[in-house]
């Protein structure tokens, strides 16, 4: 009875603790993955508030990547996602995630299939989006082929997976002194000026803290397309702003805004602009001439140069369908290799595409890495790799 009795009271103890002292609930809490601790956070106000200290506190971008085939009923990256969320350390504010566009939509190539292609591409990204906080942004894109770092370390090698089933999905919280958000232009048969007064409506504007501009056009294939490419991003052309990306399958999911009656064989551009006057970037470009490991070296050493704080950093790779391992006659992996030699703990992210966006640029305060005076860089290319870094903020 004397032993009960001290149970009894040992654990009323710990009751009162955990019900009254929050810096204890706050330690215990903070080992709890996102999922769990939102959980807990329902238990009452003192833990609710622990909680939500916690997540502000959790500012670090995660990442979920799928490289491993499974079985067909459902793609890699939405079995891979419904499995790790349950570990992830941050809550998703902004979520892109890339697929390869072969398994991700089918493999049905003759007329009468088509709308089952896409109905099926529509589904698997729908099974996405239900795994992720209804409140998030969501940018998702189909490519031919991923650039993706192993989940588990930042330092794990990165991989050009040129074919094959694989993916990933880039978890963005709520950072301080970041903002986020996604964007989409999508061409007007119409009319053949743009209106430029839509940027400003974006952010893209007028918003003396944007940074960085991730752009993807998608249907390049469509007539008009190069030239409303051209549209949007000459006036983005900045020596102040880093604009990179590429020319995408298609994209399949922007919760941000209602996009269902967007006619299925439109062209247009949608990408994700950070705005925030800690964010550094640097980006620089790989072009044809760049076709051994002594030359994709040296295009690393000039993004080295940069100077941008590795911790809390992104790597992007955007390279075209034409090189990889065909490229390099044959050797495997080579830019991601180079890539990760110089930055070996950044992780990096991409894709395989049908044409690329991006030039030899640095944004760190006023100073960039090349004058042209009033020139405009070329940022529209084919045949190229850009490389890019974005470095979101010290971390306390």
């Amino acid at each position: 009875r004397g032993s009960g009795g001290g149970v009894m009271e040992a654990t009323g103890k710990g009751a009162f603790v955990l019900g009254n002292l929050a810096e204890v609930v706050e330690r215990v809490l903070g080992f709890l993955p996102t999922k769990a601790l939102l959980r807990a956070a329902c238990v009452c106000r003192l833990w609710r508030e622990c909680a939500r200290r916690i997540l502000r506190a959790r500012q670090r971008v995660a990442w979920v990547s799928a490289l491993e085939p499974g079985p067909a009923e459902s793609h890699a990256l939405v079995r891979a996602l419904a499995r790790e969320l349950e570990k992830v350390r941050v809550l998703p504010q902004t979520v892109l995630y890339i697929a390869d566009a072969e398994t991700f939509s089918g493999h049905e190539e003759c007329h009468e299939q088509k709308k089952a292609r896409k109905r099926n591409s529509k589904e698997t990204a729908i099974a996405l989006e239900k795994l992720l906080p209804k409140r998030c942004q969501v940018l998702g894109l189909v490519t031919p082929g991923i650039v993706v770092t192993p989940m588990g370390s930042s330092s794990n090698q990165p991989q050009e997976i040129e074919e094959g089933e694989a993916g990933f999905a880039l978890l963005f919280p709520k950072i301080d002194g970041v903002k986020i958000h996604t964007f989409h232009f999508s061409k007007d048969s119409k009319n053949r000026v743009f209106d430029e007064s839509k940027f400003a409506e974006a952010g893209l504007k007028n918003n003396p803290d944007l940074r960085v501009v991730l752009l993807f056009g998608y249907n390049s294939w469509k007539s008009g397309a190069t030239r409303f490419l051209h549209q949007i991003v000459n006036p983005l052309n900045e020596k102040s702003i880093i604009l990179a990306g590429g020319q995408v399958e298609s994209f399949t999911s922007l919760t941000s805004e209602n996009n269902n009656a967007q006619p299925g064989d439109a062209c247009g551009v949608v990408g994700l602009a950070f705005s925030g006057p800690q964010i550094q970037s640097a980006t620089v470009l790989l072009d044809q001439d760049v076709a051994d490991e002594r030359t994709a070296e040296a295009a690393m050493q000039r993004l080295k140069a940069a100077n941008i704080p590795e911790h809390n950093t992104i790597g992007f790779m955007f390279a075209c369908v034409g090189r990889g391992y065909r490229h390099y006659k044959t050797k495997r992996n080579m830019e991601a290799d180079a890539f990760r030699k110089f930055f070996p703990n950044v992780p990096l992210f991409g894709f395989f595409g049908h044409g690329e966006i991006g030039c030899d640029r640095i944004v760190t305060g006023n100073f960039v890495l090349r004058e042209c005076n009033d020139i405009k860089d070329d940022l529209i290319h084919g045949y190229t790799t850009v490389m890019t870094l974005i470095h979101l903020g010290s971390t306390k």
